[in-house]
């Protein structure tokens, strides 16, 4: 069912005819949200967004509503300085300030989630129909969450049951491509025992955008989510929550090979199981007793269903299980009026530990990895108008040098509307299963992929079949160990309140070394070549981001956001530097040396990010309506002309382009709300973007109970 766009004008235009006259209420908005909401991932304990020393985003519920979405990428996509990305595999990943997928921590209620494709988290696995608020915290947080928070963390968090009535809602949304979206929510408390539960059905019929190209772009798939929890009171001092989830997706899969067409499926499941124990000791003492564990399970079968050939059967299995000690001491004086901010701050300090094991297609065995942490953080006021949190934290991994991780930031209140704040920390990424111990030959083309630490050993039975023409390093270049990726990060900005509005710029850099990529070991006799990893990359991500939300009216919001990025191989620059970098100019057939201005930067990332929006209730009609645009500007997705970088003679750029999303609700017998939408309103699409199916409406009915 594909939505035509002036019967999606139509509809929304016409919500506009029924307000009548306008109240002078307040109600919710976009700014309320950011000053006032109170975040629990930047620091671990709850604080007011709007006095943090970090960069966050905060998403709440109502915007998420408001704005249509049923995927975390759908609402990320639409954040200052967050772009998803697809891979090669059409998975969407993020980027913050320009920072890879890889990179980034996704957690759920403050745990880690695994299973990912090449280092790149598929975030459409997440649905947002439980969600009450989403928590970006943007640049390095290993100090309090360790490996793969490099580059930020996303935080979900879910919705907690508060009053002893039933409560909840029930959902069903219909759009472009049959997809469909069915959503059942309930929750209530009484007065020791909480509980809520979560289903979720996604489904869609897939698209194709290349008719020529045999199969489809994105094949057919339906997915489940369960998620249920559990909060009990014994006391006033002490409580309980548990939670489980369950995720499972089967998806068509198919792929042409010498004009054979093999079929078969994808599927993926997920369990989560979480508890934790929060005790009060004492006023001014916290403690938390948490375990978790969750399992990612994958697998893949194609075959010719003629001669029933098998081309691909592959299996993922990744676990996790991670006990934490936490606890949190708030120092006061109650007697003493001039206390300081030693006296007044906050310690919040943990210890856990960490099992990793992965079972895969390609590896020989099944992996474990075992590390420790410990980590420690202190949130005070030294002087009058002065917030610091300095925190660090320590690893030691089974597979990779300890880590030391220190973080300090720090903001100050200027006047009653201007505050200022910056922040310094170090990151780091411990190489992952794939690149120590992949093992994988490609069937169809005869190349190989060996991890780090199995490449030696695997060389000499390669060797030994005659299957290596030549080996271009020597042994000593894979017997040193392979370190753990790592960044320093500077984030600087300021925060003004103007009348009814707020504008938030920060400033940003992320220096990083030892990043790990592929590189040839080996050529072969079949004249492919055998590839492993290795540490050599050093980039710089820098720019600035700037937010202003502005409330017009009780009941018009609107907010608009821009990124400014550069993203550089600082090894790339000095090579141009040296006139080391050599092109064909395609105008003229020569070759010519790249100078500095033709350098591009890294793919996948777009110079310029911008983002506007409007969001306008009416009470008297129980309506709202609202219209986002998003334009991000041209970007490369790999190196066509071979010379290791891209520059702006290569041609796999992918021009600007702008996409308009807008929705209208309208509230009707008080429990029922109809939702009309739609995504890429302009209707652009792109062969060489798959998640960009071209324009998406889409209906919804809600009942609220």
């Amino acid at each position: 069912m594909r939505f035509q766009l002036t019967t999606c004008l139509l509809l929304i235009g016409s919500y506009f005819a029924i307000a009548q006259t306008r109240v002078e209420n307040p109600t919710d908005s976009i700014l309320a949200q950011q000053l006032d909401e109170v975040i629990v991932t930047a620091t671990r304990t709850e604080r007011q967004l709007s006095s943090l020393p970090l960069p966050v985003t905060l998403v709440g519920k109502k915007q998420i509503i408001k704005s249509g979405s049923v995927r975390l990428n759908e609402i990320l996509n639409e954040q200052t300085g967050i772009i998803t990305v697809a891979d090669e595999s059409g998975f969407q990943g993020v980027q913050i300030q320009g920072i890879a997928s890889d990179y980034i921590l996704i957690l759920i209620d403050g745990v880690p989630l695994v299973g990912r494709s090449a280092g790149n988290f598929d975030l459409s696995r997440l649905t947002v129909g439980n969600i009450k608020q989403i928590e970006v915290v943007k640049g390095p947080s290993s100090s309090l969450y360790g490996s793969e928070a490099l580059g930020g963390v996303i935080n979900i968090i879910t919705e907690k049951p508060k009053t002893e009535a039933l409560t909840g809602n029930a959902s069903y949304r219909i759009g472009s491509f049959s997809q469909q979206d069915i959503n059942l929510d309930i929750k209530q408390a009484f007065k020791k025992f909480r509980y809520g539960f979560f289903a979720n059905r996604f489904s869609s019929n897939g698209y194709d955008l290349n008719e020529d190209v045999d199969g489809n772009t994105v094949n057919p798939f339906t997915n489940y989510t369960l998620n249920g929890r559990l909060y009990y009171d014994f006391n006033d001092n002490l409580s309980l929550f548990a939670s489980g989830r369950f995720y499972d997706q089967n998806q068509d899969a198919g792929f042409t090979l010498d004009s054979i067409q093999y079929q078969g499926d994808t599927k993926e499941q997920e369990w989560n199981a979480h508890t934790r124990l929060d005790h009060k000791w004492t006023p001014n003492l916290t403690m938390a007793y948490e375990l978790y564990y969750t399992n990612y399970v994958a697998t893949e079968l194609l075959s010719d269903p003629i001669s029933t050939a098998i081309l691909s059967d592959s299996d993922f299995n990744q676990k996790l299980f991670r006990p934490e000690v936490r606890g949190s001491y708030t120092f006061s004086s109650e007697n003493n009026t001039e206390t300081t901010g030693f006296q007044n701050g906050t310690l919040t300090a943990g210890i856990g530990l960490q099992l990793d094991e992965l079972d895969r297609t390609y590896f020989d065995n099944t992996i474990n990895f075992s590390s420790q942490y410990a980590y420690a953080q202190y949130d005070f006021d030294p002087i009058e108008n002065l917030n610091v949190i300095a925190g660090a934290r320590f690893d030691n991994h089974s597979e990779y040098n300890n880590q030391f991780s220190p973080k300090l930031a720090l903001r100050y209140q200027l006047n009653d509307n201007l505050s200022i704040k910056g922040s310094i920390g170090y990151g780091f990424k411990a190489p992952d299963f794939r690149q120590l111990y992949f093992d994988f030959t490609n069937s169809a083309v005869g190349y190989t992929v060996l991890g780090y630490n199995v490449a030696l050993d695997k060389l000499k039975e390669l060797e030994e079949q005659d299957q290596i023409l030549n080996v271009v390093v020597t042994q000593d270049n894979l017997s040193k160990p392979l370190e753990a990726e790592s960044s320093i990060g500077y984030n600087l900005g300021f925060n003004l309140k103007h009348g009814r509005g707020n504008t938030e710029v920060n400033f940003f850099r992320n220096d990083f070394k030892n990043l790990i990529d592929t590189r040839i070991i080996a050529r072969k006799t079949n004249g492919q070549n055998v590839f492993s990893y290795v540490n050599f990359d050093e980039i710089y991500i820098t720019g600035f981001e700037i937010n202003s939300a502005y409330k017009l009216t009780n009941d018009l919001n609107i907010s608009a956001g821009y990124q400014l990025l550069y993203a550089f191989d600082k090894q790339k620059k000095q090579d141009i530097k040296n006139n080391q970098v050599f092109v064909r100019d395609p105008n003229n057939g020569q070759t010519i040396a790249l100078s500095q201005t033709d350098y591009f930067g890294l793919v996948n990332r777009s110079r310029h990010n911008a983002n506007f929006k409007v969001y306008y209730d009416i009470p008297v009609a129980k309506t709202n309506l609202n219209i986002r645009l998003l334009y991000r500007s041209k970007y490369a997705q790999f190196d066509t002309n071979g010379n290791g970088l891209i520059d702006i003679y290569d041609s796999s750029f992918i021009d600007g382009f702008v996409t308009v999303n807008a929705a209208a609700s309208k509230t009707f017998y008080n429990n029922f709300t109809l939702q009309v939408g739609a995504n890429n309103i302009l209707d652009y699409t792109d062969n060489n973007i798959p998640t960009m199916p071209g324009i998406q409406g889409y209906v919804k009915l809600n009942y609220q109970f």
